[in-house]
């Protein structure tokens, strides 16, 4: 294998890690750099004009969890898989339960941010799909592909293939609509891939402020600090069901288990077991897929200058948790506006040394004089937040939206709810 190969399979294997956040452990980075093969799934379609990102220049990678009942290629996971996973009745939702924006700037002491965008944000969709909650996307984009796909005789592995790249291009083109950021790179895994990396990295640890039990989830843990992993794992960071704010509580649980991951990732012994080493290999061939121009050899510079400490996680402002909506049940209010100033006022900071936030206030923000934004229709095929069945509850009134979201670091352990 040549080194231009070699790279470019590296590569691979940080997304299965980043798509959880680890992004920031660059001796694992190294020293998978001579052991991956060539057999990740690369997607052509994800990025419009996929290019490598060339030393010096910072990129934005969006990562996405897919809840998935396939692998990487589209074949079945088995019955006792998707037990243990309760990953349910498949009913070809392909949803994104995951949906995190990462800017990796392109300087050392600069910091580097991870935006996680609620699943249940209710947004216009690319491609003229209407307004629906955001985590429909990628189906939505796929189910017009294989209409346009089976219509010209194409069936099989090659109908999945090109339909999920149209799937990944519509959630793509969503969130660059959504955040008005430029989305560089791709990198998407499925359940069962995220399942297997907690497992192999020997368990992640995470913190609870009380206990917790769901059926839905799978997740029965008491109050404190735990070490979880495989299945446990994915139970933690799925629940939503008996959290007091829902989905956006379910965000707080990603964010800090990307944190313990980070931990993990860096703790001595980690990337020295061969072994470990190998299984992560094994799992990103499996369940991984990034966008063509990902190259290791271009972002790497970027990667080694990122620290624990210059590592936040933060979640886009948002209106009301509870928004009725006409087809898609309750969903969370979002104002485009809102959401553009606070990604552009959060990604133009990466550019200055970076600041531990211990609190909520601390969140870049539109100007506190600046009146809360109204719901309204930016473009007659643009509708922003609600839909005239909850008229009369907003009546033209001005629609509250808040980013005062806990801000977390990656240097910690953060216990939440």
């Amino acid at each position: 294998m040549d080194a231009r190969r070699t790279m470019r399979a590296a590569v691979r294997v940080v997304t299965a890690l980043a798509s959880a956040a680890a992004l920031i452990a660059t001796g694992f980075v190294w020293s998978l750099q001579q052991q991956v093969d060539t057999t990740v799934v690369s997607s052509t379609a994800a990025i419009p004009t996929p290019r490598p990102t060339p030393p010096g220049e910072s990129f934005t990678a969006l990562l996405v969890g897919l809840d998935a009942r396939t692998d990487a290629q589209g074949e079945p996971l088995p019955r006792e898989v998707l037990d243990a996973l309760h990953a349910g009745p498949d009913e070809g939702q392909l949803h994104t339960d995951t949906i995190i924006l990462v800017h990796v700037p392109a300087n050392a002491g600069e910091q580097a941010v991870a935006i996680s965008i609620p699943r249940d944000s209710y947004v216009p969709i690319a491609g003229g799909h209407g307004t629906h909650k955001i985590n429909s996307a990628y189906r939505r984009g796929m189910q017009d592909a294989e209409d346009a796909l089976r219509a010209q005789g194409i069936d099989g592995a090659e109908l999945d293939r090109r339909a999920r790249e149209a799937g990944r291009r519509t959630l793509v083109a969503t969130v660059g609509q959504l955040t008005g950021a430029q989305v560089d790179h791709f990198g998407e895994i499925g359940m069962a891939g995220f399942v297997e990396l907690t497992e192999a990295l020997g368990g992640i640890p995470v913190c609870l402020n009380a206990p917790v039990r769901d059926s839905y989830s799978g997740v029965d843990l008491p109050a404190g600090q735990h070490l979880v992993s495989g299945p446990g794992a994915l139970a933690f960071v799925r629940q939503r069901h008996g959290l007091e704010d829902g989905d956006l509580d379910r965000i707080a649980r990603q964010q800090a288990f990307a944190a313990g991951l980070a931990q993990r990732v860096l703790a001595p012994g980690t990337i020295t077991d061969p072994v470990r080493l190998q299984r992560l290999v094994e799992i990103a061939t499996r369940y991984v897929v990034l966008d063509s121009g990902w190259d290791l050899r271009q972002a790497i510079s970027q990667l080694r200058q990122v620290s624990a400490q210059a590592l936040t996680f933060h979640t886009i402002p948002t209106g009301r948790p509870d928004l009725r909506t006409p087809a898609d049940g309750i969903a969370v209010q979002i104002d485009r506006d809102a959401v553009r100033t606070f990604v552009g006022s959060l990604l133009e900071s990466a550019t200055t040394p970076p600041t531990v936030a211990v609190a909520p206030t601390s969140e870049p923000s539109a100007p506190s004089s600046t009146p809360p934004t109204t719901a309204r229709r930016v473009a007659d095929d643009d509708p922003i937040n609600v839909h005239p069945a909850d008229a009369s509850e907003v009546g033209g009134t001005p629609v509250p939206t808040t980013s005062g979201h806990p801000v977390i670091t990656a240097d910690g352990v953060p216990c939440v709810d």
